[in-house]
C-alpha cells in the first residue's frame, strides 16, 4: 500500500508544485515514493531525497526524457503503476495532459484539480469557476489524482529518503520536442510569489510603466487579466484566472480589474486581496479585504511615491 507522486523538474530543481503534491499524498497515511524523470537529475534527486515524508525517490534517467513528452512519461509510469494504490501529480499543464491517459490505460477514472482530500476515496474539487464544490467518491482499486497546488502547503525538507534507480522504457512517442522559448525575469514566479500585483485592460499601454515600479518595491510578481492579455497589453504568461495561472499569494493587489467570475476563480484563495478600481460597484470589491475607489492613473503613482 503506497502512493506514487510524479515530480516535475524545472531545469535542475523540483518545481514548487511537487512539494505541495507530496503534502497532499500524506493524507492517505501510506508510504510515499516520488518519481523523478529527466536527463541530468543529480540536483533534483538530492533535493527530492530531503523532502519530509518521502520513503524513496525513484530515479528514471534517460536522454529522451531531457524534454519529457506525455507519451514517454505515461509509458514510464505504467511500468511501475501496479505497485501503487494512488498515483498523484500536481494539476499543472503537464499533469493535466499526462494523468487522463494513465487513467485510461489503467481502466479507471482520473479525479482532477482536487482541493481537499478525505482519504482513502473522497475528494473535493471546484466546478463552475469555483462557484460550487463537487464532492466525489471514488472506490476504484487505484486512485488517479491531480491536486491544485495552491490548496496544499509545501512539504518541509528534513527527510532522508533512499534513491533507487529504475529502468526506463525506450521512447515510442509519436510527437517530438522541437524547441522552447523561455522568458527570463528577475521577478518571482507567478504561481509561487508572496505578493502579486495584477492589472486589467484599463491600464492600456501604461500597463508596464504603472505596475513595474510597484512590483519592484514589493518584490512582487506581475499578473494580468485575460482581457488585458487578449488586448495585447500583457504577455500571455502573465494571465491570472481560471484559464491562466491559479494563485494564492499572501497579498494580491488588483488594479483596474472588475472581477469577472473566471478571474476570481484564480485568485480567491489569496490570503489578502486589495482592489483599486474607479467603479464602486465593481464585483472585485465583494471579494476584497481592502478596497480603494480611485482613479488608478493617479492612485498608483501616489502609492509608488508613498513606498519610496
Amino acid at each position: 500500500m503506497s502512493v506514487l507522486v510524479l515530480a516535475e523538474v524545472d531545469g535542475k530543481t523540483l518545481k514548487p508544485s511537487t512539494y505541495q503534491a507530496i503534502t497532499a499524498a500524506t493524507y492517505w497515511g501510506l508510504a510515499i515514493d516520488v518519481l523523478v524523470y529527466g536527463k541530468d537529475l543529480d540536483a533534483a534527486l538530492a533535493e527530492a531525497s530531503t523532502i519530509s515524508g518521502v520513503r524513496q525517490v525513484l530515479r528514471a534517467q534517460a536522454d529522451h526524457l531531457q524534454h519529457p513528452l506525455v507519451e514517454d512519461v505515461s509509458d514510464l509510469v505504467m511500468t511501475i503503476a501496479s505497485d501503487y494504490n494512488v498515483i498523484l501529480t500536481a494539476h499543472s499543464v503537464f499533469g493535466k495532459s499526462l494523468l487522463p491517459g494513465i487513467a485510461a490505460r489503467l481502466d479507471t477514472a482520473a479525479i482532477t484539480d482536487v482541493i481537499a482530500i478525505e482519504a482513502p476515496s473522497h475528494y473535493v474539487r471546484p466546478s463552475y469557476a469555483g462557484n460550487i464544490l463537487a464532492h466525489i467518491d471514488n472506490h476504484e482499486d487505484v486512485q488517479i489524482v491531480s491536486v491544485r497546488s495552491t490548496a496544499f502547503r509545501a512539504a518541509e525538507r528534513n527527510g532522508n529518503a533512499q534513491v533507487v534507480a529504475i529502468s526506463v522504457p525506450p521512447s515510442r512517442a509519436v510527437s517530438r520536442w522541437i524547441s522552447e522559448q523561455l522568458s527570463h525575469s528577475e521577478r518571482p514566479e507567478l504561481n509561487s510569489a508572496r505578493v502579486v500585483i495584477a492589472g486589467g485592460r484599463s491600464l492600456g499601454e501604461q500597463f508596464d510603466s504603472l505596475l513595474n515600479p510597484l512590483a519592484e518595491k514589493l518584490d512582487a510578481a506581475i499578473g494580468a487579466t485575460r482581457a488585458c492579455v487578449d488586448a495585447g497589453f500583457a504577455a500571455n504568461e502573465l494571465q491570472v484566472g481560471q484559464t491562466g495561472t491559479i494563485i494564492a499569494p499572501e497579498l494580491y493587489i488588483a488594479v483596474g480589474i472588475s472581477g469577472a467570475m473566471q478571474h476570481i476563480a484564480g485568485i480567491k484563495d489569496s490570503k489578502v486581496i486589495v482592489a483599486i478600481n474607479h467603479d464602486p460597484d465593481a464585483p472585485i470589491f465583494k471579494y476584497a479585504d481592502y478596497g480603494l475607489v480611485a482613479d488608478l492613473f493617479s492612485a498608483l503613482p501616489e502609492l509608488n511615491a508613498a513606498l519610496q
